[in-house]
């Protein structure tokens, strides 16, 4: 996926909202329409532009994937099936979410409003999500030992901690000559390399880092060609192959490496096995993120509303995905190991993730996740300079 010419007889499709997402997570802020009777700000003013909805869809069934895959994560030791979809899934969800993130962070440069928005849409919620996590942990598991550390994220907050880096990163991989190989070059690096340490879940953000990269290198062509109707039928027989091969792999394989936390030796293997395992799951995770993308919808549907709240659900489903663990759900009701419990259990990760990432809970926990905090930042000047003539005008 890297720049290509625009396929012969296909349309462009149209670029996504030119600002930069102001949450953590690929939502990017939904452009405020002006009340009525408001003038237009000059006569070269531009309406707004609409959101693609394919990548709105694209966001929510991918969080769905991901509440989905922290449900059956309790499961994955009673049942071979179910440890081949969580292997499957894992192979692609956060990948998707990384590429999206990397799609709408093309635009970032250091200019003030950008990284304004980069400190309020994704540092400020990673220090609120991780107090909050750590005291939730300290209270929910009986576990007042453990600490609070912004170093050390917890659970889910290592996204931000990433997000954070790659977006301050960005300028270099859009100058650098061969991005994708060189972030792929780091990430096999990160993997044979135990003595990283778990600052910032350096791992995390480094193994991660090729799929932000090809992110940023992609362009609307690709994604048209990904919505292509031979790639839509033959995703089918691939999803098919990689459930066997899951299967297969579930008994003789950790679902550790596709947590990318650790390096090969902390695996327990030899540092070469590292290099290879970063270089194939990067490609199996290409292909099934191709195949996942070939299947979004491309029109408008129920769900589209929701993608602007994906980074919602995603840091407030955590707090039930871990109390669940806490509070013993799955050892009082047996029964979930059983396939309609599975199935069960399944429904209500969706069922839930869906409910967070509706627009009341957005309105509701917005002074966490888009706080606008004007009072700490210098007005720039020529935002000034517009107001003053605006008011003298």
């Amino acid at each position: 996926m890297t720049n290509s010419l625009r396929p012969h007889g296909q349309q462009r499709a149209p670029l996504p909202p030119a600002q930069t997402p102001a949450s953590g997570v690929p939502s990017p802020r939904p452009p405020r329409t002006p009340h009525a009777g408001t003038a237009p700000a000059g006569p070269d003013a531009k309406p707004a532009k609409q959101r693609d909805a394919f990548f709105d869809n694209a966001k929510y069934l991918a969080i769905v994937l991901v509440a989905m895959g922290h449900a059956w994560e309790p499961l994955t030791d009673h049942s071979r099936a179910a440890e081949a979809l969580y292997m499957v899934v894992y192979g692609f969800h956060m990948p998707a979410f990384i590429l999206i993130s990397g799609y709408f962070s093309r635009s970032f440069d250091m200019r003030a409003d950008r990284l304004q928005r980069l400190v309020t849409g994704v540092a400020v919620p990673y220090v609120l999500f991780e107090v909050a996590y750590s005291l939730f942990k300290k209270t929910a598991d009986d576990d007042p030992s453990h600490p609070i550390s912004l170093l050390d994220p917890w659970y889910l907050t290592w996204f931000l901690v990433a997000l954070f880096v790659w977006r301050l990163t960005t300028p270099l991989w859009k100058v650098v000559r061969w991005p994708v190989p060189l972030a792929l070059a780091v990430a096999v690096l990160a993997s044979v390399s135990p003595d990283i340490g778990d600052d910032l879940d350096l791992q995390r953000v480094l193994q991660f880092l090729p799929f932000f990269v090809v992110g940023l290198c992609m362009k609307p062509e690709h994604f048209q060609l990904m919505r292509r109707r031979e790639v839509r039928i033959l995703s089918v027989p691939v999803f098919m192959a990689a459930l066997l091969v899951a299967y297969w792999a579930a008994p003789r394989m950790s679902s550790a490496w596709f947590y990318h936390r650790d390096s090969a030796q902390e695996l327990g293997v030899q540092w070469w096995a590292g290099v290879v395992m970063t270089l194939a799951l990067f490609g199996c995770s290409m292909v099934l993120t191709a195949c996942f993308f070939a299947w979004v919808p491309r029109r408008k549907m129920w769900f589209t509303v929701l993608g602007a709240g994906t980074l919602y659900g995603y840091l407030l489903h955590g707090f039930l995905a871990k109390g669940s663990r806490f509070w013993g759900w799955y050892d009082d009701y047996t029964w979930l190991y059983k396939p309609l419990g599975e199935i069960f259990v399944s429904l209500v990760a969706a069922a839930v993730i869906t409910a967070l990432c509706t627009p009341p809970v957005q309105r509701a926990f917005r002074f966490a996740m888009e706080p606008k905090m004007e009072w700490a930042f210098k007005r720039d000047a020529a935002e000034l300079a517009r107001s003053r003539s605006r008011s003298t005008s």
